[in-house]
């Protein structure tokens, strides 16, 4: 069973909520080790004040380490879905993914908002695509992680 680090913004409740959702589907996929999905969000450090120069160090070794570790990372990909028409997804994310790819992992890409474009260097980096706004979290939950076998994106590319 594989390993996952879960990439995503974290920064209101509805981002987090999205990221229960995910590890709610990821859970119940039968190639996935439950045990093994690393959220960052709940492995804060906490020795200095978040922004410091320590903080910000702990952090991203942290988080890189944890992907170089992964068997493969899922991303959301959705942002500032609720406040804002952007498209963009979070500059963290964005690099956790560009990361990943670096290293050769696998990445599953989850998006919910069913309007938005997808960023061409995402969905080409991107191993399999869910639509999490149609039946994506349902197909997250039964992908074979064993296999990847590719699963593209059917909308827009930007």
């Amino acid at each position: 069973m594989k390993s996952v680090y879960l990439a995503a913004p974290f920064f209101s409740p509805q981002q987090k909520d999205r990221i229960a959702q995910v590890k709610a589907a990821l859970e119940q996929n039968k190639t996935i080790d439950s045990t093994r999905i690393f959220i960052p969000h709940e492995y804060m450090y906490e020795a200095q004040p978040m922004g410091s120069f320590e903080w910000q160090k702990a952090t991203f070794q942290l988080d890189t380490s944890q992907i170089q570790n992964s068997d493969l990372v899922v991303a959301i990909i959705d942002y500032k879905m609720e406040e804002t028409k952007e498209n963009e997804a979070d500059s963290g994310t964005a690099f956790e993914i560009g990361f990943a790819y670096g290293l050769n992992k696998p990445i599953a890409v989850v998006q919910f908002d069913p309007k938005k474009e997808l960023n061409m260097m995402v969905a080409q980096a991107l191993t399999a695509y869910f639509d999490a706004s149609k039946d994506g979290l349902k197909d997250l939950a039964d992908y074979d992680f064993q296999t990847l076998m590719p699963q593209y994106a059917h909308r827009p590319v930007i």
